[in-house]
């Protein structure tokens, strides 16, 4: 074998070794090049990746590899050899005459090179893709034999290998992400890292006191109870309780008292034994059982009858139960947390609730504000529901205009944290992606003042100053904030653009 063959398999073999390696596309695509120097003689060699009609440059090497060229986008519509070089999957020349006309050199307009110099274009594609085109310049008029074009071709399908590679593994790349936001986010769930988004997420004094309460007392084995009004996120925070205690790596199990009939509560709490009443084909082991060293969340405690707190009362007091049919002891080893929104304190005077249980579950309660005492909380409890939505379903991402903001924060939410997530999933859907403005929201968020022109609307039991900033809230979120114009602000408020202005700007407003 002679030394130019074999100097060229060596290349060739170095060079299959080097566009496998996992390092950074442009090194591996620039050390390919500087290899093709040493069997080819060139004075500019560049790759390029293909980004619709655009060529975009990966790397050069050479003499003639100046900014200029590193900074050159060929727009392949314009360029005949190239398109030649990617219908044909072969190597083409430019000869002598191919230099004129538009189909000449890409690089006519920033190198100025002598007419007839060598110049080929090599293509870049697997399987049916095209991937690129490789350049290659002589600032001579020597042009390339059709050996070298051959040779060309050779490690051009080498180069291809390296751009696919990258292409797959930047796909791969984005999958792994995508599969670890989903991770995220379903953790998130059941978990710490739901704890921390909680803190994250509330700016509000109030609500960060309870989380900070709620941290102290998940680590020991006390019962906790939590109240709030619907929607308040009663179920979320036993979840990060139940994920900060030491129970975190056992079950912890649900049941709604208030969506369990009335007759079937103490077998859903306590299990059964066959045929213990009607429609009992099998034994079946309750919610206490099956949270045996976890924790169970008994979901609106304040709807529970009488008859099955009796034996709740029991199992917290003794650990032990027996399932509904049965005369058998079973000992259990469960933490209790209670939810509810009902006031327990009325209730037990009502004489629906008892009140030794009462005592028992309120060891250690954690009252939930509502969203409507969460200063600062709707806004970011809305943009982390936009996150969250984006990275779970890909649609979006949102923003909030300010106008929407001002709407948020006015809101009463009589339904708390659920009916602003779902006011938000209904956002999303008129608006896919984007700015979320007011009239993408419901419009019961928005209080009858806002739409109109005068300066009514005003509630007796406010002070001046909340009623004015309630009113210019309303009245910025009806006209999307636009100030000026016959359908301005300043107009429906009869008042002077930069009256309105310092009015808002007095009441915090922007």
């Amino acid at each position: 074998m002679s030394g130019p063959v074999l100097d060229q398999a060596a290349q060739l073999h170095s060079l299959a070794r080097s566009v496998a390696q996992p390092d950074d596309l442009a090194e591996r695509v620039s050390r390919a090049l500087q290899a093709l120097g040493r069997v080819i003689d060139f004075d500019l060699a560049a790759a390029y990746r293909l980004d619709g009609h655009a060529a975009r440059i990966i790397a050069a090497v050479g003499p003639l590899a100046h900014r200029d060229v590193r900074t050159h986008v060929l727009d392949i519509r314009e360029h005949g050899a190239i398109r030649r070089a990617l219908e044909t999957r072969q190597p083409v020349p430019l000869l002598e005459h191919d230099h004129r006309g538009p189909d000449g050199d890409p690089y006519d307009p920033v190198l100025g090179l002598p007419p007839g110099h060598g110049c080929m274009v090599v293509p870049l594609f697997a399987g049916q893709d095209d991937l690129g085109v490789i350049t290659l310049d002589r600032a001579t008029c020597r042009p390339f034999s059709a050996e070298t074009l051959e040779l060309a071709g050779v490690y051009g399908q080498l180069i291809s290998l390296a751009v696919h590679f990258s292409s797959q593994a930047q796909h791969l790349r984005r999958v792994e992400q995508q599969l670890r936001a989903e991770k995220r986010l379903l953790k998130s769930e059941l978990g710490h890292d739901r704890a921390v988004a909680l803190l994250s997420a509330s700016p509000s004094p109030s609500m960060r006191a309870v989380l900070r309460l709620a941290e102290q007392v998940a680590p020991t084995e006390l019962p906790v109870l939590i109240l709030g009004e619907t929607g308040t996120g009663k179920e979320v925070l036993a979840q990060a309780l139940h994920a900060l205690s030491g129970r975190a790596g056992r079950p912890l199990v649900t049941l709604n008292c208030s969506a369990v009939p009335e007759q079937l509560v103490e077998s859903e709490l306590f299990g059964h034994v066959k045929g213990a009443f009607s429609g009992a084909a099998r034994a079946r082991p309750g919610r206490f059982v099956t949270a045996n060293h976890g924790t169970l969340l008994l979901d609106e405690i304040g709807d529970m009858p009488l008859s099955a707190q009796a034996k709740l009362l029991r199992v917290l007091q003794e650990g032990t139960l027996e399932p509904v049919g049965s005369d058998r002891t079973v000992r259990v080893d469960v933490r209790v947390v209670a939810a509810t929104h009902v006031d327990l304190r009325a209730a037990v005077e009502d004489g629906r609730f008892r009140e030794d249980l009462y005592y028992r579950l309120a060891v250690f309660p954690l009252q939930i504000p509502a969203l409507r005492d969460r200063a600062g909380c709707p806004e970011a409890l809305a943009l982390s529901f936009l996150a969250e939505t984006h990275a779970r379903t890909g649609r979006g991402p949102w923003t909030l205009s300010r106008e929407s903001i001002a709407v948020l924060a006015q809101a009463e939410w009589p339904g708390n944290v659920r009916e602003l997530r779902n006011a938000l999933d209904r956002a999303t859907i008129l608006q896919p992606l984007g700015e979320i403005r007011p009239e993408h929201l419901p419009p019961d968020l928005i209080p009858e003042l806002a739409t109109e022109t005068g300066k009514g609307g005003v509630q007796a039991k406010l002070s001046w100053r909340e009623n004015e900033r309630r009113y210019l809230m309303a009245l910025m979120a009806s006209t999307n904030g636009r100030i000026h114009g016959p359908e301005g602000a300043a107009a429906r408020a009869e008042l002077k653009p930069s009256t309105l202005r310092s009015k808002l700007v007095r009441n915090g407003l922007r």
